[in-house]
């Protein structure tokens, strides 16, 4: 399994929501409210051979009340 952080820019007010939608939807494995340029940051694990441009595409952005998102894929943790 590989880690990727996903940073999320939400509409005005519905940053709840949005982390709210994607902790039901059980595909994160952690979710954070965050400060400065995006609203929420997203741990998530996907298996290697999975696309993750697909998974996002798929099961991020089509989270209502998302504007923006930005994917980090990890190659190590320490």
């Amino acid at each position: 399994m590989r880690a990727y952080f996903v940073q999320i820019k939400c509409e005005l007010g519905k940053s709840y929501e949005v982390a709210s939608a994607i902790a039901d939807s059980e595909i994160a494995s952690e979710i954070y409210s965050t400060a400065g340029g995006f609203d929420l940051l997203v741990k998530l694990y996907l298996e290697e051979d999975q696309d993750v441009g697909r998974f996002i595409a798929d099961r991020i952005q089509t989270v209502p009340g998302i504007r923006d998102t930005y994917t980090l894929v990890t190659f190590k943790a320490f």
